[in-house]
Order: C-alpha cells, then sequence, then structure tokens
C-alpha cells in the first residue's frame, strides 16, 4: 500500500455535488472521474498496488456509502481500485471486492499510511499493528496466493536488476533515482528500502524510493534521501537480514 497524494476533483464532480439531492448513482460523468482516480495512482490500486485501467478498475468509497452517505461524492473519500478477482470464490476476492462495506483504520490518502504496512521477504504483507494487521488478511485479503507469489518474483527481479546494473554495489543517490522508474505494480513494498517495484507479468514490483530518507553509498547507508519511485514495501528487518553481507545498518 502506498501514500496517495489526492489531487483537485474533476469539475464535473464539484458541480454535480452542489445540486440539491446529489446521490452517487445518479452521477453520469463517472468515467471522468475514474481517469482523474487512477492518474493520480499511478495506475495502480491503492491497496494490492496491481496494474489498473480505466475500463476495468472500480471506485473505491473507503467510507463505505451505506454507513456514511453524507460523503458519497466526497473526493477525498474516492479510491481506484482493482476489480479484486470479481465473480470468484470469495477466499478468492481481495481489495474492494472482499472489502464490501466493512470499515478500515488504513487509508491510503493519509500521508503515513505506508509507515504501518511493511512486507516480508516471501512476498506476504503484514503490520505491527495488530488491527492494521487484521485489515490487511481479513478484510482486504492481501495475502491470497497470488498476490504473495507476485510480489516475491518482483521483489527478486529487482534485486537481480539493481545487482546487475551496479555490480560494485555502490547504490548511490544518483543511482537509485535512475533504477527507478514510473509507478509500477506493486509499487511500495519496501517502505524503508525499496519502494517501486518493476513491473512483472500483469503486476509490480517497487524499486526504492525512499529509503527511509537515508541512501546507499559504498555498501552503507548514508544520511542522504534518496528520492526514488515507491516500490512495493518490503520491511526494514527484511533488508538487513538480505543485505546482511553487504550493508552495515
Amino acid at each position: 500500500m502506498k501514500y496517495i497524494k489526492k489531487f483537485n476533483e474533476p469539475t464535473s464532480l464539484t458541480q454535480f455535488r452542489a445540486l440539491p439531492g446529489a446521490y452517487y448513482d445518479d452521477y453520469r460523468e463517472k468515467d471522468e472521474l475514474r481517469q482523474a482516480l487512477i492518474k493520480e495512482q499511478g495506475y495502480i490500486c491503492c491497496y494490492c498496488m496491481q496494474r489498473i485501467k480505466p475500463e476495468t478498475m472500480h471506485i473505491e468509497h473507503w467510507k463505505p456509502r451505506s454507513l456514511y452517505p453524507g460523503v458519497q461524492l466526497d473526493y477525498k473519500n474516492l479510491l481506484a481500485v482493482c476489480s479484486g478477482n470479481e465473480g470468484k470464490p470469495k477466499h478468492l476476492q481481495h481489495c474492494d471486492k472482499r472489502k464490501g462495506d466493512k470499515e478500515i483504520t488504513i487509508n491510503p490518502t493519509h500521508p503515513h499510511c505506508e509507515i504501518h504496512v511493511k512486507f516480508r521477504s516471501n512476498g506476504e504483507v503484514y503490520s505491527e499493528d495488530e488491527t492494521i494487521n487484521l485489515e490487511l488478511n481479513a478484510v482486504l485479503n492481501l495475502n491470497i496466493q497470488t498476490l504473495v507469489i507476485n510480489r516475491k518474483n518482483v521483489l527478486d527481479f529487482a534485486i537481480r536488476k539493481l545487482t546487475a546494473e551496479n555490480r560494485e554495489g555502490t547504490w548511490s543517490k544518483t543511482f537509485l533515482q535512475k533504477a527507478g522508474g514510473t509507478r509500477t505494480p506493486f509499487t511500495v513494498s519496501l517502505m524503508p528500502f525499496f519502494r517501486d517495484f518493476i513491473s512483472k507479468a500483469c503486476f509490480f514490483c517497487k524499486l526504492l524510493q525512499d529509503i527511509s530518507k537515508k541512501s546507499f553509498v559504498n555498501g552503507k547507508v548514508s544520511g542522504k534521501r534518496a528520492s526514488m519511485n515507491p516500490i512495493v514495501g518490503l520491511s526494514y528487518s527484511f533488508l538487513r537480514k538480505s543485505w546482511q553481507n553487504t550493508l552495515e545498518i
């Protein structure tokens, strides 16, 4: 899960909301709304970080419409999500499809949401906060086998790519900036180190954006910030374990 910075809402939504008795289902310009949401999210699902397209994505109400009708047209409450395995058995559904009208505390539009979501080296997502960890698993179902496998594949691919492109082992700020591309699937898993996994198949991986406001220089962590595009968030503990022979943390 990655932080989503909300931009200006479509003019049509602003105008429609001002009408007396405005109701979400009556809003006709949903294609314009989808384009605005998907663009600000970099074409990735706000929950699982899969690649999404305007024609197949869904519009998610973070606060369920059934419980909070007053914010059904609030742009800050609207997010772009994947199909969530719509049509498949419930145990295989995820993201918005699995969530339904349930409430969750983890909010992708909150600047600090990424702090609470971590990733293990095997591709699993978790949180040290018990409530959020329950939401990631029981409500959003983000640890179904397909998502875990793709996150793991994307992480392995990202590490191989970084190693191959920089065999000397010097991950400077400039190198990390060049390594990160546009937002790609599963982008945001390596919170402290990796943040923008490179895309593989239909899913994404992330490549290091914020490395805990530090960057790798000569195999060590320096105090300089490494600004890159979000990669999928693997936890700090993972990097510590995976790179223990090359990094001093």
